[in-house]
């Protein structure tokens, strides 16, 4: 507590004596360009990594950047893409996993978490289609492998569940919306971005078209083809088990999942 008062007269005396215009900016309302939903993990900083600036991201955070189906709860993330949508006229969402998750460890031993934390069980039961897509699919993975898999995976889930929102589906629908699917390496810094095409996550920079494209954002040399870097078979996992995403929305990635999978998540997970 004594250093986060130390931070506290810091950025009162500095940042905001020179940023006097701009707060003043914000306190008339704000105009945020894009939602972020990513986890809790205290390892991650939306602002940070993407440096934007203040006021340029609305933001939503919980373990494992999980969205429940729309119906499942009445919880805050719903309300909040309702707000975000509606209110504030947000025309792109970033749904981001990042490497490490202590949500989708948690995931990968459901059963445990029952009894000594069973509020956390309840959660992550929203995350049941990831599990129940990576069990059918990639049973043969096991530890980092398959920790890195899931992600990726549940991302895209939660995308999926995303699209159950009515506004969602709406903004979808009229080309006003685009979602972006995005995994943050802790131990690289580096972002990489799920390219329905390749059906890969691959670096960022693929997902503007050719004219938006300038020096500053080519200077940077890429490496493995600007795939994430799993194993080669975790690789080749991923891609083999995705196929060509079929959607009339604009520059949404979707996952292939089975009748069974998909009635989860549009139903909500209602499994004890």
């Amino acid at each position: 507590m004594k250093k986060l008062i130390k931070g506290l007269r810091e950025f009162k005396s500095s940042y905001f004596s020179t940023h006097e215009e701009l707060f003043e900016q914000l306190s008339h309302g704000q105009k945020p360009r894009v939602l972020f939903i990513t986890c809790s993990d205290s390892r991650i900083d939306p602002n940070l990594i993407t440096q934007a600036g203040l006021g340029e991201l609305f933001v939503i955070r919980n373990a494992g950047n999980i969205i429940p189906p729309f119906g499942a709860t009445n919880g805050g993330e719903g309300a909040t893409i309702e707000y975000a949508i509606q209110a504030l006229d947000i025309q792109q969402i970033i749904v981001c996993g990042h490497s490490h998750c202590g949500a989708m460890k948690g995931l990968m031993k459901l059963d445990s978490l029952r009894i000594e934390m069973p509020l956390v069980h309840d959660w992550l039961k929203y995350a049941e289609a990831t599990r129940r897509l990576v069990k059918d699919n990639y049973s043969h993975y096991e530890g980092e492998d398959l920790l890195e898999i899931i992600i990726a995976e549940n991302v895209l889930t939660q995308i999926e569940n995303l699209r159950t929102y009515p506004v969602i589906r709406s903004k979808l629908h009229q080309g006003q919306l685009t979602i972006y699917a995005w995994i943050y390496q802790i131990e690289t810094g580096e972002v990489l971005a799920y390219d329905p095409q390749k059906h890969a996550y691959v670096l960022p920079l693929h997902q503007l078209p050719p004219s938006e494209i300038d020096e500053t954002l080519s200077s940077r040399p890429f490496t493995r083809n600007g795939e994430i870097p799993f194993t080669k078979t975790e690789q080749q996992a991923f891609q083999s088990f995705h196929k060509p995403a079929i959607s009339t929305d604009t520059g949404f990635p979707m996952t292939v999942l089975s009748p069974e999978q998909m009635e989860r998540i549009y139903r909500g997970s209602t499994t004890k």
